[in-house]
């Protein structure tokens, strides 16, 4: 790996493809290159981290011979990484205790030991006492005592049912990711309800002005409940007043002190304390709105999803499970898969009580695109519940008056063929775009794509082509979500963001110079090759009628042909 060129990659794909070089002198190679080349910061400074990292593995730390005076934080964090002896860094706390006491070496020591120790840690009887103190108790000094993490607004023992949907409008309409939405929420539930034995429901959500004429809609889409609150002064997005609204509607009026529920209202559509999940788009305005209303709902968020599914799960955290050493099953787990920022890999997000606290709803936002949008059924029937809150005016002291609307720009969904362009374009990227768009215009209906190293990378385009290579056109997690007949993929390395993208294609074929290319892996066919010969070849067999992928150069993938599923969870 000594020969690898950082000067190849843009920074979001440093990181991944150095992670597996773990050779102190193969890392100072390729930092070298980066200096002589593009020479960044970032890359730098990524690179030099990791040569720290394997340089403080190799060292074995003479714990007795650390002047800890005269080390900087960033120094002892680095050197505690490599002990592993609990009475070593009990002797190095004590040191710095007496000596310069600075609390944030304490706490890399104390972290060092806590995660050292594991199952070995003792739990006394005081210990525990301690702990179960409320904050302003346990830390009567500190002006803001709940500053150590432990929320006291969280339930103890609630109640939690049913599966929310927030309805995102726009311009008076129920936006697609909507109806996405409430068709994967309804294959969860019924699937949840035969698992569990239960009754549990889809409860969709519309707020703003005009909204009723949605209910049918939701209905139809797979919600069992409507929860619908009206006003002219919500025909715009503002998030406090959504946020309160959607607040008041989960809990019932209710608030939660200390764990226990004050207040509240008698509903007859419902018995439970607050949703078990909910999901919201990851619009604009739905992460605007989920990351408010789940902090307010005590609970958490997995951001920009594109998987579900709910099973039982086993932790052995403790402290997810309160003792060391031990496993726990929890129930019911929403697991929420996203991309993570290797952008190689998949991450589930589980939202997990522990024992002092509860955590729900369980809470995810979905990126648009994801899921199929199922066929209405306006047949099915459902409950509409009327929601009315008295709306404070200072929630309304901000309101648009005059606005203009932005272009929408070029919709890839909908056409039977997707051609997209990645970095393999860069030996000349005007020539790459002219292929793209040839091999497109050889088809009845299609379009032409870019990933997202097109966008963020420091190409130089003709102005015949130019207007093909902006963000508009980008393919992926943060671009549009494409499921079209046919996507060719030439010069794309096949970044998890990118496969976001594309992986509910029906044929997906790759063309790439390098064989171990990811893209390979979620490809049906995968053709080894220099983009520039492999794309003229593809539309001139096209235009002759001719198109055969075997014989144009393509192979079956493999094994990995068939995993469009979203990749396995990390």
């Amino acid at each position: 790996m000594s020969d690898l060129d950082p000067n190849d990659y843009e920074m979001a794909e440093l990181g991944p493809a150095i992670k597996d070089v773990e050779d102190v002198v193969a890392l100072k190679a390729i930092l070298d290159r980066e200096k002589e080349g593009q020479n960044r910061p970032g890359a730098i400074s990524l690179i030099e981290s990791r040569i720290e990292k394997y340089e403080a593995e190799e060292e074995d730390v003479d714990t007795d011979a650390l002047n800890l005076d005269d080390m900087s934080t960033a120094d002892v964090g680095n050197a505690v990484q490599s002990i592993d002896d609990v009475d070593e860094l009990r002797s190095l706390l004590e040191r710095e205790e007496t000596g310069q006491d600075r609390g944030s070496v304490k706490g890399l020591i104390e972290s060092r030991i806590d995660s050292v120790a594991g199952s070995e840690e003792e739990e006394s009887e005081e210990a525990e006492l301690e702990e179960d103190l409320p904050p302003e108790e346990k830390h009567p000094d500190l002006s803001h005592p709940t500053a150590d993490k432990r929320h006291v607004r969280a339930l103890q023992d609630g109640v939690y049912r049913d599966m929310w949907v927030y309805c995102e409008t726009q311009a008076g309409e129920l936006i697609d990711v909507s109806k996405e939405m409430l068709g994967k929420a309804r294959e969860l539930m019924d699937e949840y309800n035969d698992d569990y034995d239960a009754e549990e429901r889809v409860v969709a959500v519309l707020v703003g002005d005009d909204v009723s004429k949605h209910t049918d809609d939701v209905i139809a889409y797979g919600a069992d409940v409507v929860v619908v609150h009206e006003d002219d002064r919500l025909n715009r997005f503002q998030h406090t007043p959504y946020c309160e609204i959607f607040c008041d509607m989960a809990r019932a009026g209710a608030s939660h002190e200390g764990g226990e529920i004050s207040g509240g209202r008698d509903e007859d559509w419902r018995d439970y304390d607050k949703p078990r999940y909910v999901l919201f788009p990851a619009t604009n305005n739905g992460r605007d709105l989920s990351a408010q209303v789940q902090a307010e709902l005590d609970s958490g968020l997995a951001s920009d999803c594109s998987g579900l599914y709910i099973e039982d799960t086993v932790i052995s955290n403790p402290v997810k499970t309160g003792v060391a050493g031990e496993k726990k099953t929890f129930e019911r787990v929403l697991h929420m898969k996203r991309p993570d920022f290797s952008g190689f890999e998949y991450s589930t997000i589980l939202c997990l009580d522990n024992p002092r606290r509860e955590f729900h709803p369980q809470g995810g936002s979905v990126i648009p695109g994801s899921f199929e949008i199922p066929a209405p059924d306006y047949d099915r029937e459902g409950e509409v519940v009327r929601h009315e809150a008295d709306l404070a005016d200072a929630w309304f002291q901000i309101s648009v008056t005059d606005y203009e609307r932005l272009d929408e720009g070029i919709d890839l969904t909908g056409h039977d063929v997707v051609v997209a362009v990645g970095r393999g374009i860069g030996d000349d990227p005007t020539k790459g775009m002219e292929l793209a768009l040839e091999l497109a215009d050889a088809f009845e209906d299609a379009e032409v794509g870019v990933s997202r190293g097109i966008v963020t990378g420091s190409y130089q385009f003709d102005g015949h082509v130019e207007q093909y290579t902006h963000e508009e056109r980008q393919i992926g997690e943060t671009g549009q979500v494409v499921a079209p007949k046919l996507y060719v993929a030439a010069g794309i390395s096949g970044a998890v963001q990118h496969k976001v993208g594309m992986d509910e294609s029906d044929v997906i074929v790759a063309v790439n110079t390098d064989p171990e290319a990811r893209i390979r892996d979620f490809s049906d066919y995968f053709v080894e090759g220099d983009l520039f010969e492999v794309l003229p070849r593809l539309t001139k067999a096209l235009k002759n009628g001719e198109l055969d992928l075997e014989l144009a150069g393509a192979k079956p993938a493999g094994d990995g042909a068939a995993a469009t599923d979203g990749g396995g969870g990390a």
